[in-house]
């Protein structure tokens, strides 16, 4: 077992070996992705810290409503009077906190559009750079080697085809 496992290694490592690779892009893969994220991430941040002042200003001021209804009143009225004020101040508070918090959620919204519109951009025009440097002078795409590396001449012959049984798993 332990002989196939080496073969199969021996081979992948003579494949990939035979590839032409640029390890500059997956670097600069990476670093676009990390990127993206940390905007990403600036993004989400200044929302939550957006909405963590709405909240926490909306529980400041009905607290200090609701100090007008624990009040003791003279008449019974007045603790009607008291509810009927503090229920109309919290529906007031209610449409105005809600209708920040929907512009903290445009505007996250429309940054992450504008996040992703421009990874697209930055994307395809490496996927578009990537194509065209792997191109021959004639404009045709390089054809692949025609000898077996010696990687896969050397590998044990008892190895089972491992691209057949991808096809017939599809």
């Amino acid at each position: 077992m332990t002989k196939n496992a080496n073969g199969y290694t021996t081979v992948m490592k003579g494949m990939l070996g035979e590839l032409p690779f640029d390890a500059g892009m997956f670097k600069s893969a990476f670093r676009q992705q990390a990127s993206v994220a940390d905007k990403m991430s600036r993004v989400v941040l200044a929302a939550a810290e957006k909405s963590t002042e709405i909240s926490a200003a909306w529980t400041k001021s009905a607290l200090g409503e609701i100090g007008n209804v624990t009040r003791a009143q003279d008449h019974p009225s007045g603790y009607t009077m008291a509810m009927s004020e503090f229920a109309l101040a919290q529906a007031e508070l209610s449409a105005r906190s809600m209708e920040a918090f929907a512009d903290v959620a445009t505007t996250v919204q429309v940054k992450t559009v504008e996040l992703m519109l421009a990874a697209d951009r930055d994307l395809g025009s490496g996927a578009s750079k990537a194509a065209t440097d792997s191109r021959s002078g004639s404009g045709r795409p390089t054809p692949p080697p025609r000898a077996a590396s010696k990687a896969a001449r050397k590998a044990p012959k008892d190895l089972p085809d491992a691209a057949g049984k991808v096809a017939l798993n599809q």
